[in-house]
Order: structure tokens, then C-alpha cells, then sequence
């Protein structure tokens, strides 16, 4: 009699030799135009204060934001410094030499071996810089690294600025969560991307190509973009955009 292998339950593949990760502690990530460093009320405050300052535009799409002034800034920095998840880096522009963004770990799963990146907050100063591409470079290579399987973004399904920005820096569309949140009075529907540790080696020679000095002529324009080569490696790609 021929078994009927429709009866027989569908599980998911075995994962085999795998352990779940330590989460981040904030350790320091260093590269060759950016340095992140644990983001502290006392060190930064005051310089990210600054960068954003004028720049409202920024806020847009964050469910805080924008501060009036420096103390009440350096007060919500304070409270996020303090938390594990998110967890907060400052992202100094080596270049310019200075603080010119933010971003985060969040939603940590290690028993999932699943982690966020989030709260992204770039100036004008740092978006479009060598430096703002190596920090999402850093923050993604320590979480293949340490172990993590699925390195997640999501964002706003308005905001196409950041849609874009996901497929450019390797991350597969996997769809859009309708009414997903209530943010400053708005709804919210929200686009997710998501990148996993088969496609990290790719990803990572890509990574490595464009931000080779080589890459860049003298007036520090790219010669290869690091979305055509990121391309080849996405899963799926966002069919809005």
C-alpha cells in the first residue's frame, strides 16, 4: 500500500549544531570610517544634540522626537542609555570626526537566535557617508558573528527612504504588517526586511568591496554600488520600490 505523505506532519528542517548567542553588551565596534560606541547621556548628549539640531525632519518617523532643548534630549538619552533592549550605540563619523547618528539592537532574541536593528537617527551630516554604511556594516557583522541567524529591520511603510536603504544594504522584503502600531496619533503599517546567516558571506565580501578605499575615486565617488552587488544576494526584493 503506498503511504499517504500528505497524513505525515510538515515540521521545519533540523538546525544542527547550532547554540543560541550571548546578547550584546555594548562592546565598542571599530572600522575603518566609523566607530560605535555604547551610547552614554554624559559623553553624547550634548554633540548628537547638536547634529540634529534644525533638522527636524529627522524625527519623522520615530516614535519620539524632536527635543526642544539639549537637557531634554540629554534626559531621554538617559533613560535609553540605560536599557538592554534596545540597546544604544553612538556612531562617530571618523571622517568628520564627530557623533553624528544613532542606532540600536532590539527585539533580542537569542533563544530564537533572531536581533533588530532600529532606531536609526542619522544627521544630514552623516546620511550618504562612507561612515553611515560601515556602521550598519559593523552592527550586522557582530550579530552573524556572534551567532545570531536572522538580522531583522523594519520601518514605517511610508517611508520609502528607509525601504530603500534595507535593499541597498542586503536585507530581502518579507511584506508589510497592516495597522501594525498606533505612532504619535498615527497609524502605522510596517514594512519588514530581513537578512539571515546563509546569505551574511555574501553579503560581507559585497560590504567589503564597496567600502574598500579603491572603490572611491578622488572626489570620494563610488565606482561600484553596493546595492547591485547586495542584489545578487537578496532573497526578495521590495516590490513597491
Amino acid at each position: 500500500m503506498e503511504k499517504d505523505t500528505l497524513s505525515a506532519p510538515l515540521v521545519g528542517a533540523p538546525v544542527e549544531h547550532w547554540t543560541p548567542p550571548a546578547a550584546p553588551v555594548g562592546e565598542s565596534l571599530h572600522g575603518r570610517y566609523a566607530r560605535l560606541e555604547r551610547l552614554d547621556a554624559d559623553a553624547h548628549a550634548a554633540l548628537l544634540f547638536r547634529t540634529y539640531e534644525g533638522n527636524d525632519t529627522v524625527w519623522e518617523y520615530l516614535p519620539y522626537g524632536p527635543f526642544s532643548s539639549a537637557s531634554q534630549y540629554h534626559r531621554w538619552v538617559k533613560e535609553q542609555a540605560g536599557q538592554t533592549d534596545p540597546l544604544f550605540y553612538a556612531i562617530k563619523n571618523l571622517e568628520s570626526d564627530r557623533f553624528e547618528g544613532v542606532a540600536s539592537f532590539l527585539r533580542i532574541s537569542p533563544e530564537a537566535g533572531s536581533i533588530e536593528v532600529g532606531h536609526i537617527n542619522y544627521s544630514p551630516a552623516l546620511q550618504k557617508t562612507r561612515a553611515a554604511t560601515e556602521a550598519m556594516y559593523l552592527m550586522m557583522q557582530w550579530a552573524f558573528d556572534a551567532g545570531f541567524r536572522r538580522y531583522e529591520w523594519k520601518c514605517n511603510a511610508l517611508n520609502v527612504g528607509s525601504r530603500r536603504a534595507a535593499q541597498r544594504l542586503g536585507f530581502s522584503y518579507e511584506g508589510v504588517f497592516r495597522q501594525a502600531a498606533v505612532v504619535k496619533g498615527r497609524n502605522r503599517d510596517t514594512a519588514w526586511f530581513a537578512a539571515i546567516d546563509a546569505e551574511w558571506p555574501a553579503l560581507k565580501e559585497a560590504y567589503s568591496v564597496w567600502l574598500d578605499p579603491g572603490n572611491f575615486d578622488a572626489e570620494g565617488r563610488q565606482i561600484e554600488r553596493l546595492g547591485d552587488m547586495t542584489g545578487l544576494v537578496r532573497a526578495a526584493n521590495d516590490p513597491t520600490l
